[in-house]
């Protein structure tokens, strides 16, 4: 982890920290000192002493309804370079469907192959943290009977990941925010029922988060980093 990547972290919360303010702070004002120490690990994973902090490697799930802005915020991450040691995984429901519009013919079929390949493409991280757009459960919220299909239980599941977050979809917002379009054909109460499903599969993960929608994306967007940074990336 280098210094521009601890500036990221720290300046969300309007600390901007160098090496020398960190050892300065550290002998003349040793509260100060840990508070931004503090900031600054959120990131690195490591606390001010330089231990390791404790816990599985990040695996974070980034799940929402459509309109949720998702992709959108899924795409900025990627371009981040506080998250560049990161692996990003793309929804799959997007790729499969594009490779073979023939999965539409069995929606069955269609949400059990995204289960495995999903659990494929995971495992070979090995012990890389990566960010997925969506995660083994998110299927279930469309096609409940893959869990039986896979025979898996939510609690299996839980255990892959060390955080999920979940973006409130504009359809909260009224018509005014909500559009639909090419891909998105979701009227909005089939948009919130949706929302209501994943969160209903997701919220009992230990490391769940919902983020609310709001009219202003970047400050969306802020919410999710700070979400990341307190998670312990």
């Amino acid at each position: 982890m280098n210094l521009f990547m601890v500036v990221i972290a720290c300046s969300i919360s309007n600390f901007v920290v160098t090496s020398s303010t960190l050892s300065k702070l550290k002998h003349d004002r040793p509260f100060a000192y840990r508070h931004q120490a503090k900031c600054a690990a959120a990131l690195t994973g490591k606390a001010a002493g330089g231990m390791l902090r404790s816990g599985m490697v990040p695996r974070i799930v980034i799940t929402g309804a459509p309109a949720s802005g998702k992709t959108e915020v899924f795409n900025r991450l990627k371009k981040d370079p506080a998250f560049s040691n990161f692996v990003f995984f793309d929804e799959l429901a997007r790729l499969l469907l594009s490779e073979n519009p023939e999965y539409r013919k069995s929606w069955s079929g269609f949400h059990i192959e995204i289960y495995h390949r999903q659990v494929a493409r995971e495992k070979l991280t090995g012990e890389r943290p990566f960010i997925t757009d969506r995660g083994t459960i998110d299927a279930l919220a469309f096609h409940p009977q893959t869990m039986e299909d896979v025979g898996t239980t939510l609690e299996e599941e839980y255990q892959r990941y060390s955080a999920v977050v979940q973006l409130g979809s504009s359809a909260n917002l009224g018509n005014k925010f909500y559009e639909r379009n090419g891909i998105r054909n979701e009227s909005i109460s089939e948009a919130l029922a949706i929302e209501k499903a994943i969160t209903e599969l997701w919220r009992r993960h230990p490391g769940y988060h919902f983020i609310k929608a709001e009219t202003d994306f970047e400050k969306k967007y802020h919410a999710c980093l700070q979400v990341l940074i307190s998670v312990g990336l």
